[in-house]
């Protein structure tokens, strides 16, 4: 695990993003700030509908209309970017900012070889001539551990099983050297021994490359594996963000308790995980206060009226008014 140096690779401060419909905007990200220092693995986790896909789509300039930031900054390596014109962010994009997701498939055109595709990426972003991007793509190959990637580097994505093309796409962010890497479920779909090698692999590219991840999923596992420090994301804020040991162990926002909970334990034997009743908010009907208060176990007057910013409680900032002041 790293130790966070004083200067953020990513920040994100104050970030909206609304969608607007004939009814008026729908909030689907609100107030949501966080950073991710160079070498760091962020992990952002929380249920389908929490916001997780959402904040990364909006990193890295992927929002599709009627989607929209409204407010709030994104700055990279000191320099804002959520305000670029389109080309400026297509250049960012692979260049600086890598993108892994859920489904290879999506991510690799099943019409042209891998080499293709990961030269046609490189020479994009590096200078490079055909031959030069060639050996270079033998190396990504090679570096994200596909056997006999000499041999494979001219097959298409379908002669390739699951695991290994997601160890393309991984090879595809790679492929420009870019200083931080945004992955969205990037194990969901893969086996668990497949999982393993998956998460091995991107902790050794942040400790060797000092590559910053901001790594989305709904698998607290890959997130205890993997992650430096976790956000907890409700819908669309954040709940409770600290370090992945205090988070898991200590957790204190009751969403991440009953989170935590629900875990199974291989070493402790209980009667029953603990079930969070409810389901969570649609965007037209998130309630006033602290969107969390129809399924919280210790909700009083105050989380149905005002809603909680994030304090700091043991080490981490937790968005619950059960730590704040006159409680």
């Amino acid at each position: 695990m790293t130790d966070r140096p004083n200067a953020p690779l990513l920040e994100v401060r104050s970030l909206r993003v609304e969608f607007e419909t004939r009814r008026g905007p729908l909030v689907a990200i609100d107030d949501v700030s966080f950073s991710i220092a160079p070498g760091e693995v962020l992990g952002v986790v929380g249920e389908s509908g929490a916001g997780k896909s959402l904040t990364g789509t909006a990193i890295i300039g992927l929002l599709e209309p009627p989607g929209r930031i409204t407010a709030g900054e994104i700055l990279l390596a000191g320099r804002r970017i959520d305000n670029l014109p389109y080309e400026a962010m297509r250049r960012i994009r692979g260049r600086e900012v890598g993108a892994i997701f859920q489904d290879p498939l999506t991510s690799l055109n099943p019409l042209y070889r891998v080499s293709d595709q990961l030269i046609e990426t490189i020479r994009t972003h590096l200078p490079m001539n055909e031959k030069e991007a060639r050996a270079r793509a033998l190396q990504l190959l090679q570096e994200v551990g596909i056997p006999g990637a000499a041999e494979r580097l001219d097959h298409y994505p379908h002669q390739f099983s699951g695991g290994m093309r997601q160890r393309v796409v991984i090879a595809l962010a790679l492929a420009a050297e870019p200083k931080l890497i945004i992955a969205d479920e990037p194990t969901t779909a893969l086996d668990v021994s497949i999982q393993a090698q998956i998460i091995t692999l991107l902790k050794r590219l942040c400790r060797e490359h000092g590559t910053a991840v901001m790594l989305i999923t709904h698998d607290m596992g890959v997130i205890a594996e993997t992650a430096d420090r976790v956000a907890v994301m409700y819908a669309g804020r954040i709940a409770e963000i600290g370090p992945v040991r205090k988070v898991v162990q200590e957790p204190h926002h009751p969403y991440t308790v009953g989170l935590m909970g629900a875990i199974p334990n291989l070493g402790h034997d209980v009667a029953a995980l603990t079930q969070i009743e409810g389901s969570m908010p649609r965007l037209n009907a998130i309630p006033p206060g602290c969107a969390f208060n129809p399924r919280c176990p210790k909700v009083f007057d105050r989380c149905r009226v005002d809603r909680p910013d994030p304090m700091p409680v043991g080490g981490s900032d937790v968005a619950c008014w059960l730590y704040g002041e006159g409680r």
